[in-house]
């Protein structure tokens, strides 16, 4: 095979491996789901850990229904990471329609006590614990090729029940 044969077949290919990713990449949704905390609750923890069930309301604004294969996920509050966690669990999100996933997370007990301290001098400028700014980031596994990443922020009450 000569060398010139030998470009010809290389580019070709590189070619082809192109078209084929611009083409999957077309399949994607154009719209990125919206995630949103809807609840949390308590889970048995061990040690200095501490466990929650995160409620997450998965929105899809997009016309084609969005397959998922895994959660991951991890939340901050006033903006020091708090706990992260995933789940193996597969699902749709129907088009223009929603679902509650439930991940379970684990906060360490670093992430504890330094949310303890920010609590203490939050509490003594402001007189309270009242709403703290959250925020959620994580990744929508794929069942094909990747998958999709999503943000989301918010204010939760600590003394709400």
């Amino acid at each position: 095979m000569t060398v010139r044969h030998r470009l010809f077949m290389q580019s070709t290919a590189l070619i082809a491996a192109l078209a084929l990713l611009s083409g999957c990449a077309g399949l994607t949704s154009r719209y990125a789901p919206r995630v949103y905390l809807a609840g949390v609750d308590s889970l048995p923890g061990e040690g200095l850990e501490l466990r929650f069930m995160l409620k997450l309301r998965i929105q899809n604004p997009g016309d084609a229904d969005l397959p998922y294969d895994g959660v991951w996920v991890e939340i901050e509050l006033r903006g020091q990471a708090l706990a992260s966690g995933g789940a193996a669990q597969a699902g749709v999100v129907p088009r223009f329609g929603e679902v509650v996933v439930m991940v379970p997370v684990t906060a360490s007990g670093l992430a504890i006590a330094s949310q303890a301290i920010s609590a203490l001098r939050s509490s003594r400028e402001s007189k309270g614990l009242g709403t703290v700014p959250y925020a959620l980031r994580g990744h929508l596994g794929g069942t094909g090729l990747g998958g999709v990443n999503f943000e989301s922020s918010g204010e939760i009450d600590l003394l709400a029940p």
